[in-house]
């Protein structure tokens, strides 16, 4: 019976289902953020109204987050990231979603939002979507607290 079965597996004869496991793989979404990252850079001390610094130490990933506000909402968004793709296109599909909303509507992003926008990433890469939206968070919480500008930025000296 297993040749039977190895032998109609060789031949092409049974009929291919849709993998429904987990993710093994990068999806295009998350290669072109990782070979193209959107707003990869930093905002000078005088345009940063938050900005957060979080690093993962359960993989070495750490990435830098700044953001400036005009008439309420994000109007420039910026990060810097060491790690490995997941952690970098996660960082800049948050970027993304995040650019042109108010604090307010960026406070509501989550990892879910960050995932399904690329498309699903790898569950063993899961914890790379965490990276971006707690940097925003904590961007966001320092604005709030007043630590904006050079403050925000002094925040991060050791």
């Amino acid at each position: 019976m297993a040749e039977e079965e190895t032998g109609k597996e060789m031949g092409g004869e049974f009929e291919a289902r849709p993998y429904e496991g987990p993710i093994l793989y990068y999806s295009d979404a998350v290669i072109d953020h990782f070979t193209n990252p959107r707003n990869v850079g930093e905002l000078g001390g005088e345009e940063t109204d938050g900005y957060a610094c979080i690093g993962d130490p359960g993989c070495g990933d750490e990435m830098k987050l700044w953001f400036s506000l005009k008439v309420g909402r994000i109007a420039k968004i910026a990060f810097k990231s060491f790690g490995c793709p997941g952690a970098i296109s996660t960082s800049s599909m948050l970027t993304v979603l995040a650019d042109g909303k108010t604090i307010e509507e960026a406070k509501l992003i989550t990892d879910d939002d960050v995932v399904t926008a690329l498309g699903g990433i790898p569950a063993n890469k899961r914890h790379c979507s965490l990276l971006g939206v707690r940097a925003l968070q904590a961007a966001i919480e320092a604005y709030e607290r007043g630590a904006s500008g050079s403050a925000a930025l002094r925040e991060r000296a050791p």
